[in-house]
């Protein structure tokens, strides 16, 4: 069964950090593009961060210089750390895998991505 657990999220002030995970089972993850996405209320969602198969990462411009993405291919895990937080950052956060296999891209648009987890919520505190 191809599943996506996501984990980390929590209050936290702003300025502060949090770091998400999010676990995959039932595929070959390491040959996967991992992307995030996060929604706010209200909002659409959007794109956050995504690393290739290969490790090339990419970040939507209103969070470059505090998140990072990172992942574990021995734990089947990626990782979003989430530094110098804001106000705005409060969302649910989604992890999601990439529909291609070795797929080498930039994959921003959610319809690039087939599977995804049930989210995780982050709320910073002003």
């Amino acid at each position: 069964q191809v599943q996506l657990v996501e984990s980390g999220g929590g209050l936290v002030q702003a300025g502060g950090s949090l770091r998400l995970s999010c676990a995959a089972s039932g595929f070959p993850f390491s040959t996967y593009t991992m992307g995030w996405f996060r929604q706010a209320p209200g909002k659409e969602r959007e794109f956050v961060a995504q690393i290739n198969w290969n490790r090339d990462t990419y970040y939507a411009d209103f969070v470059k210089g505090r998140f990072t993405i990172s992942r574990d291919n021995a734990k089947n895990t990626v990782y979003l750390q989430m530094n110098s937080l804001k106000p705005e950052d409060t969302a649910v956060y989604y992890c999601a895998a990439h529909a291609t296999h070795y797929y080498s891209g930039y994959a921003s648009r959610s319809d690039e991505y087939d599977t995804w987890g049930q989210g995780t919520q982050v709320t910073v505190s002003s």
